[in-house]
């Protein structure tokens, strides 16, 4: 066994439901990693020393620990990251606003919101920044409850005319704003929209609650937009106004920051496009390695895509081997926006240094790209290439 072997114990621990009297039938299901019973955890070589998520609960950006993969993330270790902070929130003086281009502008409160009808959406997501470069760990997925965003939008009867819808968070800071020769400074709150169509969607929240608890200051409270199929940014915490205007939005997180740029080849010659980051790319991650001390291992991992094409296989790879067929768990499968797991039985493998690494496809025959495929994207955000993990047994 290698000396950084993790169990299943070990792994319970580091949950706080080791040692306090519960058995495993009074232990919410979501609250649980999957590590079978006597299954270790084999430790990869690849992660940095200083990789430590979770070690400040209170910081402003939080990566979970993808070794302890679960179907619902818990709500204390969901990713979180933002640009002004957490902003100081009063669920019982909260306000929600629905302004500009409506026949009637509208304010809830929390509890106004609580009083209809609720929806639940199974939905996972990762920061459009998510890499190697934080071993993958601004990546998570949920049980969210809230309203459809299209009930709130029928309600107020948006006008004929209206284009953009802009969701504000009460999150905010002092920018400047380059203008041609100028510079001008304003205190700016954080800010992204949807346009009509995409806001449409029945399947947007304004949610209230993470998997049946409220959220958290880390994660919103007391309410929040979920966008499924779309990359975190889209998820605007915190929300205090949605304003439906005609014009495109320009707020500095919609058209400047969160862009790519991409070099494709038109008629033999590079031309670089800028695109926005909106939906999620396809994308797999192996997650962890499990041993059952009899010539056994399992890999583990986990599948994002934005739902408009299904996730069709995951495939993985042994060193230099042929790419193998993963399974697909079911019950992640038969939840459209959830990530979806997978996992590979490998079988005796000799003893040494290996490079696994694991691809997705989908329903298109779009294959999950290689890092060198993706040389010429100019910007490290949308990062959904494969992402090779080393071991050693």
């Amino acid at each position: 066994m290698s000396p950084h072997a993790t169990t299943r114990r070990d792994l319970l621990k580091q949950l706080g439901l080791a040692g306090v009297g519960l058995s495993l039938v009074n232990v919410p299901g979501w609250a649980l990693p999957v590590l079978a019973q006597g299954e270790t955890l084999v430790a990869f070589t690849d992660i940095p020393p200083t990789f430590n998520p979770g070690a400040n609960p209170t910081a402003i950006s939080r990566q979970y620990d993808i070794r302890k993969l679960e179907p619902f993330t818990p709500r204390d270790q969901f990713f979180t990251t933002q640009h002004y902070g957490h902003p100081d929130t009063d669920p019982a003086t909260f306000k929600l606003k629905i302004t500009g281009l409506v026949n009637k502008p509208a304010t809830y409160s929390v509890d106004d919101i609580k009083m209809m009808r609720a929806t639940d959406v199974v939905a996972g997501f990762e920061c459009s920044g998510n890499s190697p470069r934080s071993v993958q760990g601004l990546a998570s997925n949920g049980k969210w409850t809230g309203v459809p965003l299209k009930v709130l939008l029928d309600r107020a009867g948006v006008q004929p005319q209206a284009r953009e819808l802009v969701f504000f968070g009460a999150d905010h800071g002092t920018e400047e704003i380059e203008w041609r020769t100028q510079k001008f400074t304003h205190e700016q709150q954080f800010g992204r929209s949807l346009n009509r169509e995409q806001a449409a969607s029945p399947d947007i929240l304004v949610a209230y609650a993470l998997n049946g608890e409220p959220l958290t200051k880390h994660q919103g409270s007391p309410l929040r937009l979920v966008v499924p199929g779309w990359y975190g940014v889209a998820n605007v915490k915190w929300l205090t106004n949605i304003h439906v205007q005609e014009d495109a939005y320009l707020g500095r997180f919609q058209a400047r920051w969160y862009r790519t740029l991409r070099g494709e080849m038109i008629d033999g010659e590079m031309k670089w496009k800028e695109s926005a980051v909106t939906r999620l790319r396809l994308k797999s991650v192996i997650a962890r390695v499990t041993t059952n001390g009899s010539g056994g291992y399992t890999i583990h991992g986990f599948a994002l895509n934005n739902a408009q094409v299904p996730i069709k296989a995951i495939e993985v790879k042994v060193d230099d081997g042929p790419w193998q067929a993963a399974t697909l768990d079911k019950a992640t499968l038969a939840n459209k926006y959830s990530w979806k797991l997978f996992s590979y039985a490998w079988s005796n493998p000799a003893k040494g240094e290996h490079t696994i690494v694991s691809r997705a496809i989908d329903a298109n025959g779009q294959i999950q790209p290689t890092l060198q495929e993706l040389e010429t994207k100019n910007s490290f955000l949308e990062d959904n290439s494969q992402f090779p993990r080393k071991l050693t047994i």
